[in-house]
C-alpha cells in the first residue's frame, strides 16, 4: 500500500493528475481507475472535436478574473501552474497549441484527438494503470492512514492506496454527491452554469441563425449582465455573451428557477440620448431612404427589419416620414430587446455544474483535504468553475498538476 495511489476519474484532471504523480515519484504505482469504458470524453468533444485547452493568460491576475466560482482561491494554484506552463507541458511532449483571436488556445491539428492522444501516450510512458469499468463502490480510510477501495472490476477487487485522487467531474444532482459526504466533507449544492435561455414567446423567433458579434445582455431587475457575441437560436438566445451570463448568474437564476426577463442592447456602445441624435443626424441627411431596407449600424438585415416592424414602422416609411413615436420604439428595440426567458438549454454537450467540494475544506497549493488526510481533489468535482473559452480545462490541468505532484513527494 505504501508505494501505491490512485485516481478516480479518466478525464482531463485525473490524466493530468496520475501523470504528475508518475512523474513526480517514479517509484509509485498509480491507478487511474474509470467506471464507464471510455476516458477523456469530455476532452473529446470539447470546442467543437478542437479541444479548447486553456486561455491566453500571462498571469493568474489575469486567468482569475474569469472564474465565477473559485477566483480567490486559484490565484495561487495558478503560480504554481497557470496557462503558460500548460502550453509548455504539451509543447514538451510534442503538441502544439495556437490562439485564436479571442484568446481561445487550440492544438494546431485542431483536432481534440492530439491531446487525448498526448494525455493516453504521457500516462503511459509515467508507467499509469489504467482500468476502465473499474468503479470505487466503496471507500474505508484505514488505521493506519491511506484507503482501502472496493472496486467494481472482479479482477481488481480491492486495492489498498497511501493517497487517494477523486477527479470523478461535476454531478448535476445533489444526491450524487452523498459519497463524498460520506467521508465528511460538505458539498455545495450543484446548479447548472453554461446554459442558453430558452424565449418561448420570442421576438426574434423567426430569426433563428442571425448572430451580432457584440450585444449586451443583462436580467431585468438584476446586477447581472454580459457583452458579446450573441445568437439567436430556434429556442431562444444563445452565443458567449448568453453564457458567460448564465455562468456568472448560475446560482441567482437558479434561485429565480429560470424564469425572468432578458434584456439585450443591440448597440451596446449607444445611450438613449446618443442613439436617438445619431438618428436625427441620420435623418437629416438620409431623409428619403426606407427605415426597413436600410439597416444601420452593421446590424444583420433580418433583425434590424424584425426591430422596426414590432416598432410599427411600415414597409414604405421613409425616415422623414418617420413619426417620434415609432422613432421612440425603435430606440427601445435597438436597446432593450425584452425576451422572457422560460427555462434553459444545456449547451451542446459540454454541460458545466457550479457546486461541489467546498474549497475551505481543501488546501488548495496540494489540493488535500484539509478534512481527510491523504484524500485529495480536481476538476470540476470541486466548487470551481470557469466561463467558456479554456478556463475549466485550466482549473482541471492546474488542480491536476499540483494534486498529482503533492501525491507523489509525499509517498515515500
Amino acid at each position: 500500500m505504501s508505494s501505491t495511489v490512485a485516481v478516480l476519474g479518466g478525464g482531463a484532471a485525473g490524466f493530468f493528475g496520475a501523470i504528475a504523480c508518475a512523474e513526480a515519484n517514479p517509484h509509485l504505482t498509480v491507478y487511474l481507475l474509470e467506471k464507464t469504458g471510455k476516458v477523456l470524453s469530455k476532452v473529446r468533444i470539447s470546442g467543437g472535436g478542437r479541444c479548447n485547452v486553456t486561455h491566453a493568460a500571462d498571469t493568474p491576475a489575469q486567468l482569475v478574473q474569469h472564474y465565477p466560482r473559485g477566483a480567490r482561491q486559484l490565484k495561487e494554484p495558478f503560480k504554481q501552474f497557470g496557462a503558460v506552463d500548460t502550453v509548455r507541458w504539451f509543447e514538451r511532449r510534442g503538441v502544439r497549441l495556437k490562439t485564436e483571436a479571442d484568446g481561445r488556445m487550440f492544438p494546431t491539428t485542431d483536432s481534440s484527438e492530439t491531446i487525448a492522444q498526448c494525455l493516453l501516450d504521457a500516462a503511459r510512458k509515467a508507467g499509469v494503470q489504467v482500468l476502465t469499468h473499474t468503479a470505487a463502490e466503496q471507500i474505508a480510510p484505514l488505521p493506519e492512514g491511506g484507503f482501502q477501495l472496493m472496486l467494481s472490476n472482479p479482477q481488481l477487487p480491492t486495492l489498498n492506496v497511501a493517497r487517494l485522487l477523486i477527479a470523478t467531474g461535476g454531478a448535476p444532482k445533489s444526491a450524487q454527491y452523498d459519497w463524498l459526504r460520506q467521508l465528511g466533507h460538505s458539498i455545495q449544492e450543484p446548479v447548472p452554469s453554461l446554459f442558453t435561455f430558452n424565449v418561448p414567446d420570442s421576438p426574434l423567433q423567426e430569426l433563428p441563425g442571425v448572430s451580432v458579434p457584440r450585444a449586451r445582455v443583462r436580467i431585468a431587475g438584476e446586477k447581472l449582465e454580459y457583452e458579446g457575441p450573441v445568437l439567436v437560436t430556434h429556442w431562444g438566445v444563445s452565443g458567449p455573451a448568453v453564457l458567460k451570463l448564465s455562468a456568472w448568474g448560475a446560482r441567482r437564476l437558479h434561485d429565480l428557477d429560470y424564469q425572468s426577463t432578458a434584456l439585450v442592447s443591440w448597440l451596446p456602445d449607444f445611450t438613449e440620448d446618443t442613439l436617438r441624435q445619431h438618428l436625427q443626424d441620420y435623418r437629416a441627411q438620409h431623409g428619403k431612404k426606407t427605415v426597413l431596407t436600410n439597416p444601420l449600424f452593421g446590424l444583420p438585415q433580418r433583425l434590424w427589419r424584425t426591430l422596426a416592424e414590432q416598432a410599427g414602422v411600415g414597409t414604405e416609411t421613409r425616415w422623414n416620414e418617420l413619426p417620434a413615436k415609432l422613432q421612440n420604439r425603435l430606440i427601445e428595440n435597438l436597446l432593450r430587446t425584452s425576451l422572457p426567458m422560460h427555462g434553459k438549454t444545456t449547451y451542446k454537450e459540454e454541460f458545466v455544474t457550479c457546486g461541489g467540494i467546498t474549497l475551505g475544506e481543501v488546501n488548495m497549493q496540494t489540493m488535500e483535504s484539509r478534512v481527510v488526510p491523504g484524500l485529495h481533489f480536481a476538476g470540476e468535482v470541486l466548487d470551481i468553475d470557469g466561463i467558456t473559452g479554456g478556463f475549466n480545462f485550466q482549473a482541471a490541468w492546474t488542480t491536476g498538476y499540483l494534486a498529482g505532484r503533492a501525491m507523489g513527494e509525499l509517498v515515500k
